[in-house]
């Protein structure tokens, strides 16, 4: 999922060419998925073109495709993927154009809402299976008007890996706590093992790493539900707190890791010089392929005490969505009572190594596994994803860029906060922008 976070620095951008043309009445009769102007998926031959920003996950869609056409063999799916950096600006201009795909994959929460609330999208409120899903995952695919637009994926965990051969190597015990995580750094630091392959150049990366390590400092959903009530804001003590952390960290990072990208961050933990790496449980499937003899494990997060709960941080990450006026859409609507099956959930867990969204869907994979066991008992909100992805710049842009400052010594970790506190309040303030002007 490589820069896949980078769309919120893209996003003001990217809404305001949206805003500049309404969705054609009807639709495109030049070329791409829009020639079909009464397909109806029951008699003709109907060919869907299909977006995403997961160009790596090509080969496991090619084989959920394939089962849904065993089922529907009147209807193809071309798998269309772009670079994740890209593909918000494509998909502008594809909606804008009106020649756009049938099926587009939606960024999760304010990605969703802004192309659903601008109208490009068709209302999934009918779909059978929905009750497959967890209503706090359709929550992240919903317009403002609160009707669904997207079939959520996954359920997204932040996780610090681990090899463990190194632990085993240097008598480290796999820590629970914060306390046992710097132990186990220290350890590493005497044995000029990188404890923590971390990267700083992107910016996403620094939210990333403070959305794991901070839920055990902060307490989990009791603050974010403070902070998203009003009863608290992100100048909060405990959120200080949970940057002081941030600024302990760095001495157990590579050296000058503020301007190394994640390839690079990677590369160290490969190469086995490093002995941890943090970032969300969808790279599972890309060590495997570049790493696949590594002995791999995991900690979903950190305990709040020795032996007490532990918040997993998690976020819904995508869903899929029709575009409304293809003239494909019946079609295009049965891939998404498809994605609301159990038998899509379970193709989708088995071929990616993820979490699916769907009720039921039992991981094969053990790390998989684990993930989701312990998301199940305990999780917390991505905060800054998943309540402050709003606002031009956004928030959570404002917040991981600060961070970015807070380690070059520019600003400090109370600036951090203010600077991000001062943007959700212009955030509230902001007018949606309306199509028509």
């Amino acid at each position: 999922m490589k820069r896949a976070l980078l769309y919120f620095s893209i996003s003001a951008i990217c809404l305001a060419m949206v805003a500049c043309s309404a969705p054609e009445e009807e639709s495109s009769t030049d070329g791409g998925a829009n020639e079909s102007e009464s397909a109806t998926g029951a008699d003709e031959e109907v060919e869907l073109e299909m977006y995403s920003w997961r160009s790596e996950d090509r080969s496991a869609y090619e084989t959920i495709i394939e089962a849904f056409e065993e089922e529907h063999p009147n209807i193809s799916i071309s798998f269309r993927p772009f670079d994740s950096s890209e593909y918000n600006t494509i998909l502008t201009n594809a909606l804008v154009s009106g020649s756009g795909p049938d099926i587009v994959q939606l960024r999760p929460y304010s990605g969703a809402e802004t192309i659903a609330d601008n109208g490009y999208l068709v209302n999934l409120d009918d779909i059978e299976g929905l009750d497959n899903i967890n209503d706090d995952y359709l929550n992240a695919a919903r317009g403002s008007d609160e009707s669904l637009y997207g079939i959520p994926l996954s359920l997204n965990a932040g996780v610090i890996f681990y090899n463990q051969d190194l632990f085993d190597e240097y008598g480290v015990d796999v820590p629970g706590t914060y306390e046992e995580f710097v132990a186990a750094s220290e350890t590493f630091l005497e044995n000029d093992i990188v404890p923590v392959a971390q990267g700083g150049r992107l910016a996403y990366l620094l939210s990333m790493l403070h959305g794991v390590m901070s839920p055990s400092v902060y307490g989990g959903n009791e603050f974010v539900e403070e902070v998203t009530s009003g009863e608290a804001d992100l100048t909060d003590e405990r959120l200080l707190s949970s940057l002081e952390r941030m600024e302990e960290l760095e001495r157990f990072f590579p050296q000058d890791f503020i301007a190394l990208d994640d390839n690079d961050a990677q590369a160290i933990f490969y190469a086995e010089e490093a002995a941890m790496y943090i970032n969300g449980d969808y790279r599972i499937g890309t060590f495997e392929s570049n790493i696949p003899d590594m002995n791999l494990g995991v900690i979903p997060g950190l305990q709040l005490d020795e032996g007490g709960e532990t918040p997993v941080m998690t976020w819904v990450d995508g869903s899929y969505g029709v575009v409304d006026g293809t003239g494909n859409e019946e079609a295009a609507l049965k891939f998404m009572e498809f994605m609301a099956t159990p038998e899509f959930g379970q193709l989708f867990t088995d071929n990616l190594n993820r979490v699916s969204a769907v009720d039921g869907v039992n991981p094969e994979h053990d790390l998989v596994q684990q993930i989701a066991q312990a998301a199940e008992e305990s999780s917390t909100p991505y905060l800054m994803l998943v309540h402050f992805g709003t606002g031009s710049p956004t928030t959570k842009t404002v917040f991981e860029d600060s961070l970015q400052g807070m380690y070059l010594d520019e600003i400090t970790k109370e600036d951090v906060l203010e600077d991000s506190q001062q943007n959700a309040e212009r955030a509230e303030e902001e007018e949606p922008e309306d199509l028509d002007e």
